[in-house]
C-alpha cells in the first residue's frame, strides 16, 4: 500500500548516526531535509560524483549549498563509473554508486564511521525495476525487485521511501519551497527505464490507478517465494558439497530434479563468487550434468565473469584473471 511522505518517515527507525545518500535531484533532496529535520545532529550527507556529465559539478555544489543550509556535514566520493564491455552504463554507475557509498561509510577526519545508510528510491522506481526484470525474463529474485532494507559490506541500507509515489515528493518539495537539480539523463529516452517512466507509467495511472500498491503486492510475494527457495538452497547445497574441498559432487547434484537442482547450482554460484548464470548458461551446465556418465565427459562452461568446469568427481567455477592457476 503506497503511503504519504509523513507516514513513511514515521514508520523508518534506523540506527544513528545516519548517512543519507544525496545526488541533488527530487528524492535524495527531499529525503535529506526530512531526516535532518527528525534527527539534527545525527545525519550525514554522502555525495558520489561519477564523473560521467558536464554537470557533475554543479550536482556537487548544489549538495554543498543544501548541506550549508541544513547544517549537515557533506561527504564526497569520486568514483569511476565508466562501464566494461558487456557492461550496461546504468549497471556500471550503480555499482560504483555503491562502492562509493560504502568508502564513505568508513569515515575519517571529517566524521565517524556510519552503519546505517538511507537511499531515496520511491514505488515509482519500485514499479519501473519490476517492469526492467520482466522485460528480461527474469526470476524471482529480479521479480522480487528493491528490498526496502539490506545489508552490505557491514553497512544497513533503507529504502524508507519505497511506498511512497515520486509525485507526492515532488509536490511536498514544492510546498517547502526546496529546490533540487534535475540530471538531464533522467529524461534521456535512449535509456529503458526513462521511456518506461515516460511512456508506460502514464499508461498504467490511466488503466490501473492502484498499479503501484498491486505492483508492489506481487513484488512482495515473489521476494518471499525467493527466500524460501534461498532456504531450501542452503540445505540441498550443504548436503551436495565435498567436505575436504566445499566443491559440489556430481552424482549428489545428479540426485537432484531438475529445478531443485537448477536452484541449488543458481545459489552455490551467487553465494559463493557472485556469479549469476543467464539461462542458456543454467540450461547448458544442467544437460551437461545430466550427461556426465563417464569419467572422461569433460565440462567446461562460461557462467558470469568465469567458468564452471568437472574437475573429476565434482565441479569448480573459476575467473581465468583472478585464478589464472586452478588445480
Amino acid at each position: 500500500m503506497t503511503q504519504s511522505l509523513g507516514q513513511a518517515m514515521r514508520n523508518f527507525h534506523p540506527a544513528l548516526p545516519l548517512g543519507v545518500a544525496l545526488s541533488g535531484g527530487a528524492d535524495s533532496s527531499a529525503l535529506l531535509v526530512l531526516c535532518a529535520r527528525r534527527w539534527p545532529g545525527q545525519v550525514q550527507a554522502l555525495h558520489i560524483n561519477h564523473g560521467l556529465q558536464q554537470a557533475a559539478p554543479i550536482f556537487q555544489a548544489h549538495c554543498r549549498q543544501l548541506c550549508d543550509t541544513l547544517n549537515v556535514p557533506l561527504r564526497v566520493q569520486a568514483v569511476n563509473a565508466a562501464h566494461q564491455m558487456g557492461q550496461s552504463p546504468e549497471d556500471a554507475a550503480r555499482i560504483a554508486r555503491y562502492q562509493g557509498l560504502l568508502a564513505l561509510a568508513q569515515g575519517d577526519a571529517a566524521g565517524p564511521s556510519l552503519h546505517t545508510i538511507a537511499v531515496a528510491q520511491h514505488a515509482d522506481d519500485q514499479v519501473e525495476t519490476l517492469l526492467l526484470a520482466l522485460s528480461r525474463g527474469a526470476g524471482m529474485a529480479g521479480l522480487s525487485a528493491m528490498p526496502a532494507r539490506w545489508l552490505r559490506g557491514g553497512v544497513q541500507f533503507h529504502r524508507p521511501l519505497l511506498e511512497v509515489s515520486g509525485s507526492d515528493i515532488r509536490d511536498w518539495l514544492a510546498l517547502e519551497q526546496i529546490d533540487y537539480v534535475i540530471d538531464p539523463t533522467n529524461v534521456d529516452e535512449r535509456y529503458t527505464r526513462n521511456r518506461i517512466r515516460a511512456l508506460v507509467m502514464p499508461a498504467l495511472q490511466a488503466t490501473f490507478p492502484h498499479f503501484r500498491d498491486t505492483f508492489a503486492r506481487s513484488a512482495a510475494h515473489a521476494a518471499q517465494a525467493q527466500s524460501l527457495l534461498d532456504e531450501i538452497a542452503q540445505q540441498d547445497v550443504a548436503q551436495v558439497l565435498r567436505e575436504r574441498d566445499g566443491l559440489p559432487m556430481l552424482l549428489s547434484l545428479q540426485a537432484l530434479g531438475r529445478p531443485r537442482q537448477g536452484n541449488a547450482l543458481r545459489y552455490w554460484l551467487k553465494s559463493g563468487f557472485g556469479a549469476i548464470p543467464s539461462t542458456a548458461q543454467l540450461r547448458e551446465l544442467q544437460d551437461q550434468i545430466a550427461a556426465c556418465a563417464t569419467r572422461g565427459h569433460h565440462i567446461h562452461i562460461k557462467v558470469g565473469n568465469g567458468f564452471v568446469e568437472r574437475r573429476g568427481a565434482v565441479l569448480a567455477w573459476y575467473n581465468p584473471v583472478v585464478l589464472p592457476n586452478r588445480k
